[in-house]
């Protein structure tokens, strides 16, 4: 029996397109995570991919329909601008995503005002479009694989009209459970609940959020989908392939130039508010002070890149780390010694080259779906380090046991692992490293997708 049709959707899309010199589109890879772990496997297959036109050419690329370009066959959908915009800022990232990790100050937000209802009729608008490119181009018959909190809304809409269908949404962020939802007004809540609930299954990385998802659609009076869990893997080659490339190599040869015989604390992190990264400078902070020894022995590398910088509450927390950051090298900086070395440059091969040097790696989320990195830093790391990893982040479920546990919001407790971790003898280290590995190699992308295509199947 041959494999079933496949349509994956989702709001960043495998290619992003550029207009050439010579007036021809050229696609290149897109970035993100769920795309590098699924492109690959897709990647000169018969599977089409839905996603939003991100830029000018990918708008351009949108009038041509279905696009096969490096291996992938792609359409891309021009929305409207607006309706775009405040789907993707007012209500995913600046509504959702806050409502999924915990992050409202309930005493002053939100507040569901005339322009967040606005911005809910737009994002209703963009799932609807979305739908509507599944049901013109999927195949008789085709498994279609919903991706994410973005298009929670896109499941009724095929169930309506294309009946033959089997769709699976997953969700990539944690989920908030009934209390969290509350914060929503009921109409939305409810349509989120219920467009979920109509795909054939709903996944999540770990067994909590699809037992928070249940309770919800208890709560709710919203009948459960089947749900099961299937935590995404890196891909080994992949970042194998980065951390052996020339960029690598030559932001590594950098790094041990600047940091000699130091030790060093990594972190890679996109600038976002549930990473938590300035209770990590807190922590390194208190770590210094505690422990006058380590001074000038130890760097702490923040490699981080700009997120959602259209919503106003992510440019302050920028402002506040880089204000956090020149406060603690002012503190306790030398003439010859930086402590904390902050790189916001983006640059992938730099921050593969920080996890490959670091002698322990600070994974502290707020609240994470899962987090790749956690798995990633692991599989090419060169020295060891000691994986220092938040309870509240998915990808605890798998490597508890392996890595070292730290509460988010407890700065004395993180500052204590640093110190414990900084200080472990060679032979323990080697332990730890070897059982971190082990289960961050236990499962690829490829098992992630083939339980999304069996999960419709059961």
């Amino acid at each position: 029996m041959s494999d079933p049709a496949l349509v994956v959707v989702s709001n960043r899309g495998p290619l992003s397109f550029t207009t050439g010199p010579d007036g021809q589109l050229q696609a290149k890879r897109g970035a993100g995570g769920l795309v590098s772990g699924l492109a690959p496997l897709v990647a000169g297959t018969s599977t089409t991919w839905i996603a939003a036109a991100l830029s000018a050419g990918d708008r351009e690329a949108a009038a041509s329909g279905v696009i096969e370009a490096d291996g992938f066959r792609v359409r891309t959908l021009a929305l409207d601008p607006d309706d775009q915009r405040s789907a993707y800022d007012d209500v995913c990232n600046a509504t959702l995503w806050f409502v999924h990790h915990g992050l409202y100050a309930l005493a002053r937000e939100p507040s569901f005002d005339p322009a967040w209802w606005a911005a809910w009729a737009a994002y209703e608008r963009v799932n609807e479009a979305f739908a509507r490119a599944v049901i013109e181009v999927a195949p008789q018959g085709a498994t279609v694989l919903v991706q994410d909190y973005h298009l929670a809304l896109v499941g009724p809409h095929l169930r309506r009209e294309r009946p033959d269908l089997r769709s699976v949404h997953f969700s990539h962020t944690p989920f908030a459970g009934p209390d969290g939802l509350r914060v929503l007004p009921p109409a939305p809540r409810r349509a989120l609940l219920e467009g979920m609930a109509a795909n054939d299954a709903c996944g999540f990385h770990t067994r909590r959020w699809a037992d928070a998802f249940e309770a919800a659609c208890d709560a709710d009076g919203v009948p459960r989908p089947r749900t099961f869990v299937s935590p995404l893997a890196p891909d080994p080659d992949d970042i194998a392939s980065t951390a052996g490339s020339k960029p690598c190599l030559d932001a590594l040869a950098r790094l041990d130039d600047a940091l000699g015989d130091r030790l060093l604390i990594t972190r890679v992190d996109r600038i976002e508010l549930s990473k938590n990264l300035l209770r990590g400078f807190a922590a390194f902070d208190l770590l210094l002070d505690e422990h006058p020894e380590l001074r000038g022995r130890v760097v702490f590398g923040a490699f981080a890149y700009p997120s959602r910088e259209g919503v106003p509450a992510y440019a302050e927390y920028r402002v506040a780390i880089e204000v956090e950051v020149a406060r603690v090298n002012r503190r306790w900086g030398t003439g010859d010694w930086v402590p904390v070395l902050y790189d916001d440059s983006d640059d992938y091969p730099g921050s593969v080259a920080g996890l490959r040097r670091a002698d322990v790696l600070l994974v502290n989320p707020i609240r994470d779906g899962l987090n790749l990195v956690a798995k990633e830093g692991p599989l090419v790391n060169d020295r060891d380090a000691v994986v220092l990893l938040s309870t509240e982040a998915g990808a605890w479920d798998e490597l508890a046991g392996a890595a070292w546990p730290v509460h988010p919001y407890d700065i004395v407790g993180t500052a204590d692992a640093m110190y414990r971790a900084l200080t472990l003898d060679a032979r323990e280290r080697a332990e730890h490293a070897t059982a971190v590995r082990a289960i961050a190699a236990g499962r690829t992308a490829k098992d992630w997708l083939a339980d999304q295509v069996a999960a419709v199947e059961a």
